[in-house]
């Protein structure tokens, strides 16, 4: 049976690159993409290979769309040169960026930026990836425990994750005929350098997120990389549009 293959956006860093971590472990090979640090991505690549695993990178701005069919007939060509095979099982829209803004000062710059990159990205991307994708394959889109409970200076972000969720449930709806499932996976407040690296290096910050999370800590990348493996690992395909929230008990 050959390996399962993931096309993971932003995958050069953060939690993507965590996320193609803990999926080259399950030996699943990996089709990663960046936005402008090629040297990152090649290192992940080298990671991965040196584990005994097989990671492709390739360029992407997900908040380019027109730049989207010319991408998918860059991923075609890798699945036929690196893989063998001319479909994908796996589709992981993790890529994006963190702007922290009052809804009273957020600009209409920022909220396009987050329209493009959070929404019109992952929209227009996957429809352009179906023919790409296996019947039977999984779409794992990445939102935001800030659907869920409101933190002053993220609502342009959360509103563009709350259409994210939507969108999910109408994937799976629309896509079930073909066997794929869809889910979108809510991390909470998680160490990495995402919005500046706030969560991870204001002690104070830190401290205040552990006091109101059940299990008495903010959450660490592996723990996001750990549960999307489990998500997208046998005995999991039953389970479609639903949200699932990775957050350690949040504001529970």
């Amino acid at each position: 049976m050959s390996k399962k293959v993931a096309l993971i956006t932003g995958a050069s860093r953060g939690l993507g690159k965590n996320i193609a971590l803990h999926l080259a472990a399950q030996g699943i090979d990996v089709i990663g993409t960046y936005h402008s640090k090629a040297d990152e991505a090649q290192a992940l690549a080298t990671e991965i290979a040196n584990a005994g695993g097989r990671a492709v990178m390739l360029q992407l701005d997900v908040g380019n769309s027109a730049a989207f069919g010319e991408f998918a007939t860059a991923v075609s060509a890798v699945l036929a040169k690196d893989f063998a095979r001319d479909r994908f099982d796996f589709l992981v829209n993790n890529a994006g960026v963190g702007i922290h803004a009052a809804f009273a000062d957020t600009t209409e710059q920022q909220f396009d930026q987050l329209v493009n990159i959070h929404l019109k990205g992952p929209f227009f991307l996957t429809q352009v990836l179906l023919p790409l994708i296996n019947d039977g394959g999984r779409i794992l889109n990445v939102s935001t425990g800030l659907t869920r409970f409101s933190t002053p200076g993220f609502a342009a972000y959360a509103a563009m994750k709350g259409g994210i969720e939507v969108l999910t449930r109408y994937q799976a709806k629309e896509l079930g005929g073909r066997g794929i499932s869809v889910n979108a996976i809510a991390p909470g407040a998680i160490e990495t350098d995402f919005g500046g690296g706030v969560v991870r290096d204001n002690k104070e910050m830190n401290q205040q997120l552990s006091s109101i999370t059940a299990l008495g800590r903010v959450g660490l990348p592996d723990d996001i990389g750990g549960a999307v493996a489990g998500l997208l690992s046998e005995g999991t395909h039953w389970i479609t549009g639903q949200r699932i929230e990775a957050s350690g008990g949040m504001f529970i």
